[in-house]
C-alpha cells in the first residue's frame, strides 16, 4: 500500500492530513501510470503474476503472440502461474486454501460461493471502486447489459471477480425441439401450433411411413439428457408450466411470478403435463432411450443407413446429430419448432442469458499499484480490439477487415471476417478464450456470414434464423440466471436443490414411463416433497431473488 501523508503523532489538521495524503497519492500514481484509457497503462514495467489454465491447443503461454502484444500494449510483464486444463480445479482449490496464490486469476472458473467465501475472508479484493476509478469499458458494460451487474455483486453489495461476457444469440434461446419437415410434407402436414397437434403430427410419424421404406420403423421423438436442452420432456412441459430442468444438472424446478418463488413441480399443471407426455409415452411417440441415451447414440440414430428414421429431436443444436455439410444432406430436412401452446394457453420458452461463473479476480497479495494495473489490465481485455486478437490472432494471419458488400450473420456490412487456415493441433496466435472478455451480441453478430442458411459454412445463419422463433416467447415466470445464494445458505441451498430435483426428475420419469400411475400415485409424491424441506428451498430462493 501507498505511504500514508503523516504519522499518528502528528498535529497537523485531520483535513490537512487527509489533502496532504491525497497529494502525494495522485503525484505516486502519476509517476507510475498513464492517464485512463491511454496506453501503456504503466510508465516503467511493472510484473503481475497470473493463474491460468495451460490449453493443450496452445504452445506456449509466453512466447504466444497475444501475450507479446498485451505485454507491449500495457507495459506490464506477465509472470505466468500456469496449471494444465483439466487440473485447473483441483490446483484452484488447493492454492486458496493455503495460501499460495498469486496477484491475480485471470481465468479461475470461480463460482458464486468462491467469490463470496474468498471476499469475506478478504483473499479476493472488493473491485468496485477500481472499476469507477480505473476501468471505463467495464463501468460501460455494466451500465449497458442489464444482467451483468446483478449477476457479479455478492450480497454484501461487493464484486469480487469479472466474467466472460459471451452473449450468444442461438445458446439464450437454446430450448428448441428440431423436426423432420421433409416428412411433414409428404404427408401433408403444417408445423404444429398447439400440443394437440403435436400429438397428432407424432403419431402420423408413427404410423404412415414418411421415410418410405414400408417398415414401421420411424422414432417420432427423442434426445438425450447428455445433450445440450436434449431433455425430450422439457420443451413439452413448458406448454402447461415452466420447467427448466433441460438437461443433466441443470434446473431448479423453481419459477418466479409477481416477484414470489414457487416450485413448479407440484402443481396441477405439471400433473397435467406429465399425462401428456405418458399418453405419448406408451403409445411410442416418444423413444424410450431418450431417457438414458448419450449423445452419440444420438448420432449414431440420426446416421442410421440407409433411410432416416428421426422425426424430431430435442437439442439446442441439429449439428449434435448430423454432419452439416452438403455431402451429408440430412440435417437440411430438419426446421425448429416453436414453442406449442397447451391447453390452457400457456405458450413459453426460456431465456438462458446470465453469467454462472466468473474468471478474474485479484487477491490481496497484490499492491495498490499491481491493483491499479491489473482492472486496467483488465479492462483492455474488455475491449473489441483486444477481444479480436486474443482469440484469432494477428490481423492478417486468422482474421481481416472485411470488405464492402460482405455480410454479417443479421444481413449487414460485416466489420471483421475469418481466414481460413490449415488445420493444427495446436497454434500460439492467441488465447482463445482465457480471461475476462466482453463478447456481445453486436459483436458476435458483426463478422462476415454466409447468407444461405443451408450451404456449408452456412450453420451459424441457420442457427440465428431458427433461434428468432423463440425470442417473443421468453418466459416472465423462469426464476433467473445469476442469483447469488447467500454464503450462509449455500451449503444448504445446494444440498436441498440436489435432494429435490433428483426426486422430481426420478418420479417423472416413473409417471412418463407408466412405471407410476399419475391417477394413483401423485398425491404420495406431492406429500414426500414435506420430507425433503422444500420449504426452506423456495424461502432460500425467496431471500437471494430479494437480495438482487
Amino acid at each position: 500500500m501507498f505511504l500514508s501523508a503523516c504519522s499518528k503523532g502528528t498535529e497537523a489538521p485531520e483535513n490537512g492530513n487527509k489533502e496532504s495524503g491525497q497529494k502525494e497519492n495522485n503525484q505516486v500514481q502519476e509517476d507510475v501510470f498513464t492517464a485512463v484509457g491511454s496506453y501503456p497503462i504503466v510508465n516503467k514495467q511493472l510484473t503481475l503474476k497470473m493463474f491460468a489454465p495451460q490449453l493443450p491447443t496452445i504452445e506456449n503461454m509466453e512466447t504466444n503472440a497475444f501475450t507479446k502484444h498485451l505485454e507491449e500494449k500495457t507495459n506490464i510483464k506477465i509472470a505466468w502461474d500456469l496449471v494444465p486444463n483439466n487440473a485447473l480445479e483441483d490446483r484452484k482449490q488447493l492454492m486458496l486454501a493455503s495460501g499460495d496464490y498469486p496477484e491475480v486469476i485471470l481465468h479461475g472458473a470461480l463460482t458464486r460461493e468462491e467469490q463470496m467465501k474468498y471476499g469475506k475472508q478478504g483473499v479476493f479484493l472488493p473491485l468496485n471502486d477500481l472499476i469507477d476509478k480505473y476501468a471505463p469499458t467495464i463501468k460501460k458494460a455494466l451500465e449497458e447489459i442489464p444482467y451483468m451487474r446483478s449477476s457479479i455483486t455478492a450480497p454484501d453489495g461487493n464484486i469480487y471477480a469479472l466474467p466472460q461476457i459471451n452473449e450468444c444469440y442461438h445458446c439464450d434461446n437454446a430450448l428448441k425441439l428440431w423436426i423432420n419437415k421433409a416428412w411433414l410434407d409428404k404427408l401433408g402436414l403444417q408445423l404444429p401450433t398447439t400440443t394437440e397437434e403435436f400429438y397428432q403430427v407424432m403419431k402420423a410419424f408413427k404410423e404412415k411411413d414418411p421415410n418410405g421404406n414400408g417398415k414401421q420403423d420411424e422414432i417420432p421423438l427423442t434426445g438425450s439428457d447428455e445433450m445440450w436442452t436434449g431433455n425430450v420432456s422439457a420443451f413439452l412441459m413448458n406448454s402447461f408450466i415452466v420447467d427448466d430442468y433441460t438437461e443433466k444438472n441443470a434446473g431448479t424446478f423453481l419459477s418466479v411470478k409477481d416477484g414470489k418463488v414457487d416450485f413448479t413441480a407440484n402443481k396441477d399443471e405439471w400433473k397435467q403435463g406429465l399425462e401428456y407426455l405418458n399418453k405419448l409415452y406408451k403409445e411410442g411417440l416418444i423413444d424410450p432411450a431418450a431417457f438414458t441415451q448419450n449423445a452419440d447414440a444420438i448420432q449414431q440414430l440420426a446416421n442410421r443407413e440407409p433411410d432416416n428414421v428421426m422425426g424430431a429431436v430435442a437439442t439446442a443444436l441439429i449439428s449434435y446429430g448430423y454432419n452439416m455439410t452438403n455431402e451429408q444432406p440430412r440435417h437440411k430436412d430438419y426446421v425448429t419448432l416453436p414453442p406449442l401452446k397447451g391447453p390452457n394457453g400457456v405458450q413459453q420458452s426460456l431465456n438462458f442469458a446470465g453469467i454462472s461463473k466468473s474468471q478474474f479476480a485479484i487477491t490481496n497479495k497484490a499492491t495498490e499499484e499491481q491493483q491499479i494495473a491489473a482492472i486496467r489490465l483488465a479492462d483492455y481485455l474488455y475491449t473489441e480490439e483486444a477481444i479480436v486478437l486474443q482469440e484469432n490472432g494477428p490481423e492478417d494471419k486468422g482474421w481481416r477487415k472485411a470488405k464492402d458488400g460482405e455480410m454479417d450473420i443479421d444481413g449487414n456490412q460485416a466489420k471483421y471476417a475469418h481466414i481460413q487456415q490449415e488445420s493444427k493441433q495446436t497454434h500460439n496466435d492467441g488465447w482463445e478464450q482465457i480471461g475476462p472478455s466482453l463478447r456481445t451480441y453486436k459483436y458476435r453478430s458483426s463478422w462476415m456470414a454466409i447468407q444461405d442458411p443451408l450451404a456449408d459454412g452456412g450453420y451459424g445463419t441457420r442457427l440465428n434464423t431458427e433461434s428468432k422463433k423463440y425470442e417473443s416467447f421468453h418466459s416472465k415466470e423462469m426464476y433467473p440466471n445469476g442469483v447469488f445464494i447467500a454464503q450462509e445458505d449455500a451449503e444448504i441451498a445446494a444440498q436441498l436443490k440436489t435432494t429435490i430435483v433428483d426426486y422430481t426428475k426420478s418420479n417423472m420419469a416413473q409417471f412418463i414411463t407408466g412405471s407410476k400411475d399419475i391417477g394413483k400415485d401423485w398425491d404420495a409424491y406431492v406429500k414426500g416433497f414435506d420430507g425433503l424441506q422444500l420449504g426452506q428451498y423456495i424461502e432460500i430462493y425467496q431471500k437471494a431473488l430479494g437480495a438482487q
